[in-house]
């Protein structure tokens, strides 16, 4: 089995089939069914569907399987099998639903726009998540045409990961007995520090959300009547915020929220902070003078990573500036996202975020709390040698340079989900999203060149999964034909 020959077929495969294919994809606004109640009856994620699941009949693998399954009520599923040699299963996830819009694209982008400028194809969802069964299929293919093996795969490619996965589990109920118990789980909707090495996720944060409403009138009077006699609901909902954070720091008060950070886990975010340097806070997009929240690259990556913070991410009751009237407005509601360590219980980070902002609020003003469904984190399992082994040699022999270990700031609810199900099952989790890729805002992008090698360590990682067993077996051969010879000798 020769790298080089799956670099070049993954390299070729890429250019001439998965940059168009990646293409007509983009221009389906084929939003998640939370951005799109309407979803079924608009077609978008039929015409996605249909799209992905007849590129992936086409491709000349031996024995491959291709179905889409829709249990009554869910968003569909493309479910693949792959055949291969042992008894062990590697299962394969990416999703095809996408992000909402987003204002703020550059003049000539957009969502639904496919632009390829150099190495980076613009335009919703083509880097978040509709490269993955492209790129599932092309690697096991290179290895085949490399001289490559690989033990049996399934790939699965959800409808709704934008929208919290809610069908999935439903789906991992309904196909269990054919997806059997993975021992590698590989998912491709992860993040990379740069574009120059592999990159391994250990950790994703979970999150918490609320809707949050102040009422103080049952409707809007003269501010110059009212102002000093009736609170602002804003500073009543700044009051309930500044339980939650502190204003100067950023940092969330409550100690529910917080939890230890192993040990391992703070020796790869320094490492992490080392190789990107600057770049771990030089690649968003500053206005002004603004600066990161703080100067040590180690603490920035646990930031992200590791411990909880909250933003404000949508907000009802003010009219816009230029019809902004002189008027005590009667509520403020905010749209609150609490991202919380991979290891805390999102459940009770949940209660306990609706009992800090309703509790005897100023005033006795009226707060309304509503729940969004809580979502889980995720630690890695301790990283099997093998397999630490094989990402290092992956990376390498594509891209020259070792691999790296980071937990990411997002949330995967497929991965919390797949380690409570598959407690033995080592996990590679990875993606194309680096530096400036901008998923879920405006101006995505997928960086073409990380695709490709991306695509080509996914294939050597399925070879070393294969035999990973099968050096310690000749080794206990060769061991015990050792010591018979000795044996042997003494006599």
């Amino acid at each position: 089995m020769e790298p080089r020959k799956i670099l070049s077929f993954v390299g070729k495969v890429w250019e001439n089939d998965i940059v168009p294919q990646l293409v007509d994809y983009i221009r389906i606004p084929n939003k998640s069914p939370a951005f799109d109640q309407n979803w079924e009856k608009a077609g978008h994620m039929k015409r996605a569907v249909k799209l992905i699941a007849d590129w992936c009949k086409a491709q000349p693998i031996e024995g491959l399987k291709v179905e889409v399954v829709q249990l009554k009520g869910r968003t569909p599923l493309i479910y693949m099998e792959v055949p291969g040699e042992g008894d062990d299963t590697v299962l394969l996830y990416g999703h095809l639903d996408k992000q909402p819009e987003m204002v703020g694209w550059f003049d000539g982008l957009g969502p639904w726009e496919p632009v390829r400028k150099g190495n980076k194809l613009y335009g919703r969802g083509g880097a978040d998540d509709g490269y993955a069964a492209f790129a599932s299929l092309t690697a096991i293919r290179a290895l085949r045409e490399a001289g490559g093996t690989h033990s049996r795969c399934v790939i699965i490619i959800e409808g709704c990961e934008e929208s919290g996965s809610y069908d999935l589990p439903y789906y991992i109920d309904a196909l269990k007995d054919r997806i059997g118990s993975p021992s590698l789980v590989v998912c491709l909707d992860s993040g990379c520090g740069n574009y120059d090495q592999l990159w391994c996720t250990t950790s994703l944060r979970g999150v918490v959300g609320a809707t949050v409403t102040v009422d103080v009138l049952k409707e809007g009077v003269h501010s110059g009547d009212a102002s000093g006699v009736v609170p602002s609901s804003t500073r009543v909902m700044r009051e309930l915020m500044e339980r939650l954070e502190d204003s100067k720091t950023g940092a969330i008060l409550p100690k529910q929220f917080h939890a230890k950070i192993p040990e391992q886990r703070q020796q790869q975010a320094k490492l992490a902070g080392k190789v990107l340097g600057n770049n771990m806070w030089q690649r968003f997009p500053w206005a002004g003078g603004t600066k990161p929240m703080s100067k040590n690259l180690a603490d920035i990556v646990l930031n992200r990573t590791w411990r909880p913070f909250v933003e404000v991410i949508g907000a009802d009751g003010l009219p816009e500036v230029a019809k902004a009237g002189n008027v005590l407005r009667p509520s403020t509601t905010f749209k609150l996202s609490l991202r919380i360590p991979p290891t805390s219980d999102s459940d009770k980070c949940s209660e306990h975020l609706a009992k800090v902002l309703s509790k005897n609020p100023m005033h006795g003003a009226k707060v309304t709390v509503t729940l969004d469904e809580p979502g889980g984190g995720w630690n890695a399992p301790a990283l099997s040698p093998w397999l630490e082994k094989a990402c290092a040699n992956a990376s390498n022999t594509f891209f020259k340079k070792p691999c790296i270990y980071m937990g990411e700031g997002g949330s995967i609810p497929f991965m919390g989900m797949l380690g409570e199900k598959f407690p033995e099952a080592q996990f590679m989790i990875t993606g194309v999203l680096g530096p400036h890729s901008n998923a879920h805002g405006p101006n995505e992008f997928l960086h073409i060149p990380m695709g490709k090698k991306l695509t080509a360590s996914v294939a050597l990682v399925l070879q070393d999964h294969l035999n990973r067993d099968r050096g310690g077996k000749k080794a206990s051969v060769k061991k015990k034909v050792r010591k018979a010879a000795a044996k042997k000798r003494g006599k």
